[in-house]
């Protein structure tokens, strides 16, 4: 295999590494690959809300790692034209770094950054690694961000649709979330057989995730300030809502369980929009004391959900998310927290078959809510070393490292 120490390899992120994904989803396989001698270089689009109070964090955490650091303004408005502006800025960025430095590789992420990659790989001759973390356009109309009755969108839609072929058709390697979506990249006519493809699951921190570590008088003084009694049976909700993720279906089932367990109360952890929560819960004939919703900041999320009993998410079932690996799968396994979700999203419901980690709602509907409900209310004993064990196997960080600098070293000795 070709040394890794004379490989220079840029890495383009759409997301900013000042935001929550940044710091969870790419930092740290990039602080992995260092280790391996790899010079990596970061561009990525920052947003101005977050970019000044976080950068200082960053800039530690790249600069102990050995990694060089070029982070842009990410516009928002107007709509599309916004993206365009922020596509030539990346172009423009790219291609004074690898004149500067001479790359060897572009690494990037689905939609805009794959634009950027697919362009240095035809201008340059650079080595592409298409990093398909999801099906970028479709996940963009199933996800009600772009309606297609718009013309406009359709316009944007066809564009990225055809990009996207034209990117698989020419990348020197395929990554991908799930063993479901290696499934659907193989069966495209652009995909070549001999082209590298790992599936790298999106990885939990299991030091951070970790119920052995929580303080105990922490989550007592955290009882007490969340009005959380000892016998309350606590179900949480771990993330943004709203988009791919189901709340009216969510709140329908906690509506049946809180009925059939009259002690479950319902804990969004939730970074906004908690008048929304309390207001859906409403709908869904939820009391507001019912509902608990608190703001936390990454490192505090593993003491919030060591309060859970079990942990819900349900996720829109359609092409898209065939492609998706909830990062909170992970982390919520890593606390070995049961789970109690839906099938037709992603490898999630092989997992938590495989690990019985968990239950597995195959239709949104009362008489299959009133089936799962019926077995939380049973107590069966979940075995938590299982599901931690589940995550160590499955959604391991340095597992994720390793595929990824395998399918470095396989392009990079093309």
């Amino acid at each position: 295999m070709i040394s890794s120490s004379s490989k220079n390899i840029l890495f383009i992120s759409y997301d900013g590494m000042t935001d929550p994904l940044g710091q969870s989803q790419v930092l740290p396989y990039l602080q992995g690959l260092s280790q391996y001698g790899y010079k990596i270089f970061l561009l990525s689009c920052e947003k101005e809300a977050v970019f000044a109070k976080n950068k200082p964090v960053i800039d530690k955490l790249v600069a102990d790692a050995g990694i060089e650091w070029f982070p842009i303004n990410y516009s928002k408005n107007p709509p599309v034209f916004s993206t365009l502006y922020d596509i030539i800025q990346l172009r423009k960025t790219a291609k004074k770094i690898h004149k500067q430095y001479g790359l060897d590789m572009v690494h990037t992420r689905p939609g805009v950054p794959a634009l950027v990659g697919l362009w240095m790989k035809r201008k340059f001759g650079i080595k592409f690694l298409n990093d398909i973390r999801e099906f970028y356009a479709d996940s963009r109309v199933e996800g009600n961000m772009w309606k297609l009755s718009n013309p406009l969108y359709k316009i944007v839609y066809n564009f990225f649709k055809r990009k996207e072929t034209e990117a698989v058709a020419v990348n020197d390697g395929v990554v991908c979330l799930t063993y479901a979506a290696e499934k659907i990249i193989k069966q495209w006519p652009e995909f070549k057989k001999n082209t590298s493809l790992e599936v790298i699951p999106c990885s939990a921190d299991l030091e951070l995730f970790n119920a052995a570590t929580i303080d105990k008088a922490a989550q007592a003084a955290l009882k007490q300030e969340l009005c959380i009694a000892p016998s309350d049976f606590i179900i949480t909700y771990l993330g943004s809502i709203g988009g791919w993720y189901l709340t009216d279906e969510m709140l329908d089932f906690c509506k049946v369980l809180s009925d059939k367990i009259p002690a479950a109360k319902f804990l969004f952890i939730s970074p906004h929009r908690h008048d929304e929560i309390i207001a859906a819960a409403e709908k869904h004939s939820l009391p507001a004391e019912k509902i608990i919703t608190k703001k936390a900041a990454r490192k505090e999320v593993p003491l919030l959900l060591s309060l859970s009993n079990f942990s819900i998410f349900f996720i829109k079932p359609c092409y898209s998310k065939q492609s998706s690996s909830p990062t909170k799968h992970g982390e919520i396994m890593a606390m070995g927290i049961p789970l109690i979700t839906n099938s037709g999203v992603g490898d999630v419901q092989t997992i938590v078959e495989q690990y019985h980690s968990g239950i597995v709602i195959n239709e949104f509907t009362k008489e299959a809510y009133e089936a799962a409900a019926a077995k939380i209310a049973a107590g069966n004993n979940w075995n938590i070393a299982e599901i931690r064990k589940g995550a160590e196997e499955f959604y391991s960080l340095q597992s994720a490292i390793e595929k990824y600098n395998r399918i470095y070293g396989n392009i990079l000795q093309q």
